[in-house]
């Protein structure tokens, strides 16, 4: 997913539009978008409209209210026989909880096998959960990403969002403790949707550190994330490059060896591989 759109549980009237949007996945939040007051409805119109709902090509996301909540069981149940990719935890803290998530998962999958296979996607937002984010990627192979998430891991800390030093090495943390449990990590949210020019910035600098996509609160940020997250055609050439000096070498039996004066081993026709196989996914390529 290069873009992530979420949309409020309590906004049904929201749903089919955010389906059909350029987005490669749809997330619908029952936790922090939904007013208090209104999680039972929202829970409500949520599983009956992804109970009725065809096939689609979108990755669909669930963010449930946390294991700490009243609502946390009832989210997963009301999933039960729905049509759901990943499940959102929010405010992941530790393996544990993950662990527990899992349980919960499979009893319900128990119950209803159409729901099977449903994957995780852990939020990184408090400083205990970044402490431990590794441990929390490597907790479960049900866990496919972590999230970033600043809001709840900067604000009750005084820290700026705007500050860019202490983004990226945030970024780079929660980048390198999913590259250990060999996973995606997917960027934040960004609030001040009228500056595009900064979403455009913080997205091009995660997909530098070798984030997958970036989260889009207002439909605006979605072409942002896509073209951020798509290699160019610069990159698409010199990976083509890269992959065919890498099958002439292994014919002759060389280890290492030069592209374009740069000397080329492994570890750079691994990301040349990476690199092409996202362009056949976005139908850059064909072959």
């Amino acid at each position: 997913m290069r873009s992530k759109l979420f949309v409020p549980g309590s906004r049904p009237e929201l749903f089919e539009k955010a389906l059909a949007s350029r987005a490669d996945g749809v997330s619908f939040d029952l936790e922090d978008a939904v007013a208090e007051s209104a999680k039972s409805a929202a829970r409500h119109q949520l599983a009956t409209f992804l109970g009725q709902l065809p096939h689609t090509e979108k990755t669909l996301v669930v963010r449930i209210n946390g294991l700490d909540s009243a609502h946390y069981l009832a989210d997963l149940e009301a999933l039960a026989g729905t049509r759901v990719d990943i499940v959102n935890l929010p405010k992941v803290e530790s393996a544990a909880q993950i662990l527990q998530l899992v349980a919960d998962l499979e009893r319900i999958e128990r119950m209803a096998p159409s729901a099977a296979n449903i994957r995780i996607l852990a939020n990184i937002e408090s400083p205990r959960g970044l402490r431990l984010a590794a441990d929390i990627a490597c907790a479960h192979p049900r866990v496919m990403g972590l999230q970033l998430g600043f809001a709840d891991l900067l604000e009750p800390l005084g820290i700026n969002r705007r500050e860019a030093t202490v983004i990226r090495q945030i970024q780079l943390s929660v980048r390198m403790a999913a590259g250990e449990a060999n996973i995606a990590a997917y960027d934040a949210a960004f609030a001040a949707i009228k500056d595009p020019q900064a979403y455009h910035e913080e997205a091009r600098y995660a997909r530098g550190l070798g984030f997958t996509g970036k989260s889009c609160i207002h439909p605006t940020q979605i072409d942002m994330a896509n073209e951020a997250f798509m290699p160019s055609a610069e990159e698409i050439d010199r990976a083509q490059r890269f992959v065919a000096a890498a099958d002439e070498a292994e014919a002759a039996g060389v280890g290492a060896y030069q592209v374009d004066g740069q000397m080329v081993d492994a570890p750079f026709v691994v990301r040349a591989r990476m690199i092409l196989d996202q362009a056949r996914q976005a139908g850059l390529l064909t072959h």
